[in-house]
């Protein structure tokens, strides 16, 4: 299991057990919901970030703004989907 998503994953309430591989095992405490809204903040939170262009040059300025702010608007309009409110 990824590391990061076992944070995630004990962040929601949940417990990791590592033997012969790797075995979630999920504890009275899981809120799968929590879960799923931590992980879509996640992939928000990696959309709404990308640098567009790294290291771009004035002539890309109108272009990198225009994209990013496509990249916050489909940022938003998946929390809105996923009725993720943070």
């Amino acid at each position: 299991m990824n590391d990061h998503i076992k944070a995630l994953f004990i962040q929601a309430g949940g417990s990791v057990e590592e033997e012969n591989g790797n075995l979630w095992t999920y504890s009275d405490d899981l809120d799968p919901e929590l879960f799923a809204q931590l992980v879509v903040r996640e992939c928000i939170d990696k959309i709404t970030t990308y640098d567009l262009v790294p290291g771009h040059s004035a002539k890309w300025e109108d272009i990198y703004d225009i994209h990013a702010r496509l990249l916050q608007d489909l940022g938003e309009e998946l929390k809105e989907h996923f009725g993720v409110t943070k």
